[in-house]
């Protein structure tokens, strides 16, 4: 069931949801929020809750004889984490203010976009696949990435510099990464797979490649790059 009581996502709290639920959920929860059974952040499915205060107590308290530990953190810090796990499920008025056929035409054109982004056939793998953003992420949350992109940036779309023994220095996006082996793509977008024991430095890089547009685009550009965004479901 999905959350009834709206709490305002301001992209000040997603960043300190984002950074509560890297410390306290991804280990259970996964990245997406969907590695327990029946539920699933994305989808807003829960067991238990039908409000954000449901949420709150949850984290707050635990679930006992599951899983689910009680948490000792700020009420704050709960209440971001709500706004963060909230984030993941678009809302129903998640349609954004501008003109998506003109934000498309600035990803595609003015805005560069396509340089790194893929959306659909069209577009490069160097950065994440855009195709179904719009199911993925509120409009607060994209126009935040879109300003201050170096605010959130998701374990999986970090990038990783790697030094080999004999001094080749690799950079890329990662795509998985275990205890001996760290798979990547490159800036020309290859498809590079590294053994670890093969390396004398590795370093994950914790800032975005992506640029800020504050100032580059107006705002009501941004407003209509963040309404294409938020029409992309998968379908383009």
């Amino acid at each position: 069931m999905g959350l009834a009581v709206p709490l305002a996502a301001q992209p000040s709290a997603l960043e300190t949801g984002q950074q509560v639920y890297r410390a306290n959920c991804f280990a259970c929860h996964g990245q997406e929020g969907d590695s327990i059974p029946g539920v699933n952040f994305r989808q807003a499915q829960f067991r238990r809750v039908s409000t954000d205060a449901d949420l709150a107590r949850i984290i707050e308290n635990g679930i006992p004889g599951t899983g689910m530990p009680p948490t000792n953190m700020p009420e704050a810090s709960r209440r971001a984490l709500v706004a963060y796990v909230r984030s993941m499920h678009p809302t129903e008025n998640n349609a954004g203010t501008g003109d998506p056929d003109r934000g498309m035409a600035l990803f595609q054109g003015k805005g560069g976009c396509v340089n790194c982004h893929r959306v659909g056939e069209k577009g490069s793998r160097l950065g994440p696949d855009l195709s179904d953003v719009g199911s993925l992420r509120q409009a607060a949350y994209l126009e935040k990435s879109i300003v201050d992109p170096n605010a959130i940036v998701l374990p999986q779309h970090r990038y990783v510099r790697a030094v080999t023994k004999d001094g080749a220095v690799i950079t890329g996006r990662r795509l998985n990464e275990d205890t001996h082996t760290i798979e990547l793509i490159d800036e020309h977008e290859r498809l590079v797979s590294l053994s670890k024991s093969d390396l004398r430095e590795y370093t994950l890089i914790k800032t975005s490649p992506m640029p800020s547009y504050q100032g580059k685009l107006s705002p009501a550009e941004i407003s209509d790059l963040v309404s294409y965004l938020l029409s992309l479901k998968g379908s383009n």
